[in-house]
Parts: structure tokens; sequence; C-alpha cells
């Protein structure tokens, strides 16, 4: 949602909010992965439909036909794209299950044969058209990720519940900053990307140590649906009213949720270390009884 700047030296004078909070920490933000050019595929499709308008029964099928999987494509490449950026973002991750940009790639691919077809009838043009866009798309936006990152020696099961929670908690942070745009305040929507940032720093150590999910579930799901849905309550309030005291309180909810997602994860992190002293301490033990010398320098 577009907001007007309405900060100190812009037209109407008006100054900052002295309240508006720290800037955002981008250690752990999200860019948005769908960028202008996987927009610009779905140009294709609403060009050849209207092509196809005055070419007959035969020809108007296969444009909507050729147009349709043009668009399925495009829309299959969005989420691809979506995919492969969380994918990126984590230390550990599967694979994405149905790998959408090769299929993207493909429905892009038929929907230029079906449009080489209804231009020029016959099956080596619109399998050469056919094949060049399917390439030249994989070669624009690249294949989806064919191997999990990071879990050798992992629990599946255990990484599957983690990778459900967080997935859920992404869900309930993407919830929270759809809300608090509504609010039309810029010093809000830093302050809920620095909320952000600190949750998934929480999700990345869980990551690392499924184990930690356990201790961090409760963070994971109660606490941020708490925060989703008071974003949404003081969302509603503050753009019929901007209420400053609604604001505030708002704020100073983020600050404590901050904080105590911040003192979990240096536990769950000092707790880590001290599972992996007491493991090499075990090791060395082992090692000393069977007379073997450790070299401690």
């Amino acid at each position: 949602m577009a907001q007007r700047y309405g900060g100190k030296y812009s037209p109407d004078g008006k100054s900052e909010p002295q309240d508006a909070g720290p800037q955002p920490s981008f250690r752990n933000a999200q860019m948005d992965p769908v960028g202008m050019r996987a927009n610009l595929m779905f140009l294709p499709p609403a060009i050849l439909t209207l092509l196809s308008l005055n070419d007959g029964a035969a020809g108007l099928a296969l444009g909507l036909i050729g147009a349709t999987l043009w668009t399925g494509g495009a829309l299959l490449l969005r989420e691809g794209l979506k995919a492969e950026a969380a994918y990126a973002v984590r230390k550990v991750a599967r694979k994405p299950a149905l790998p959408r940009k090769i299929l993207a790639a493909l429905l892009v691919g038929g929907g230029a044969a079906l449009a080489a077809w209804k231009a020029e009838p016959g099956i080596l043009i619109a399998t050469i058209y056919g094949a060049a866009t399917a390439g030249l798309h994989l070669t624009a936006f690249g294949i989806d990720p064919l191997r999990d990152k990071g879990t050798e020696g992992v629990d599946q099961f255990q990484q599957s519940r983690v990778a459900r929670a967080v997935d859920e908690a992404e869900q309930n942070l993407s919830a929270m900053k759809d809300a608090a745009l509504r609010a039309r305040d810029r010093g809000v929507d830093a302050r809920v990307e620095q909320f952000q940032s600190v949750a998934r720093e929480l999700f990345r150590t869980v990551e690392e140590d499924p184990r930690d999910l356990t201790a961090a579930r409760k963070y994971l799901t109660v606490y941020l649906q708490g925060a989703r849905d008071a974003t949404v309550k003081f969302a509603d309030i503050y753009a019929r009213s901007q209420d400053a005291q609604a604001r505030a309180d708002y704020l100073a909810l983020l600050d404590d949720l901050e904080q105590n997602f911040v003192a979990r994860t240096r536990k769950l992190l000092v707790e880590d270390r001290t599972d992996l002293t007491v493991e090499i301490d075990v090791l060395r033990e082992r090692l000393q009884r069977e007379g073997v010398q450790l070299d401690r320098n």
C-alpha cells in the first residue's frame, strides 16, 4: 500500500513522530523475490489472447489454451521464486516438494508451441519454438533447488516438525506485516520489521538444532499468534482514530516480545554450547581411558 511521505522536509512540514522507535535491523529481513522480470511473464499471454480474437474458432481455441498454459507457468514461476528464496535464507532446508520453476518452463514452452502452431501449423516448428522458449525461461530464472541443505546427520522426523512449525510462524509474521500496513504509519512498519528480524533469528537457531523446538514451540506458536492478533486489532483501531495511546501500547508490546525472543535465542545458544562441551569432555575421557594422548594446544 502506497504511503505519502510526511517527514520533516515534506511540503506539509510535519515532523516525524519522536517515538517512531529504533531503525529496523535487516539481518533477517526478507525481500520480495518476485521482481519485474517475473511479472512481465503475464504480458505475452495477454497479447496472445488479443491476437487470437479474430482468428476464427480454431485459432481462438489454440490461442486461449496457449495463453492459459503460459499464465499457469507465470503463476508457478512466482511461487517457485518464493520457495527458492525461503530455501536460500535457511541454513537447514528441504528441497521444494514441487519443482515449480521447471514446471513453469514446461508450461510456458507449451504455450509458446501452441502459439507457433496457430500462426504456422506444423509439429517441427511448434516443437522448436516451444523448446527454445522453455530453454530461455530456464536460462533467465534458473531451476529449483534439487537437494536438501544442511540435513546431514539430522533426524528427519524432527526436521519435518521444525519445518512445519517455522512455516506456521512465518505465516503469522506475514499476517503481522500485512496488518501493520493498514495502520499507515511508517514508524510502526519499521518496528514490526525489526521484530520480524529478531523472531527469524530464533527460527534459524531452531532449524540448526531441531532439539530446541520443544523449548521454543511456545514462541513460534502462542506468542506469534498473539502478536498477530494484537497487530490486527491495533491496525483496525489506529486506522480509524489515530489513537496515540494505542500506538504507544502496541510498540511497548513489541518491545516486550522482542526482549523475550532475544532472551530465548541466547538461552538456546548457551544450552547448545553447553551440550557440545559436555560431549567433548565425555569423548576426551573415553579416549584417555583407552590410552590416547590428546594435544590440548
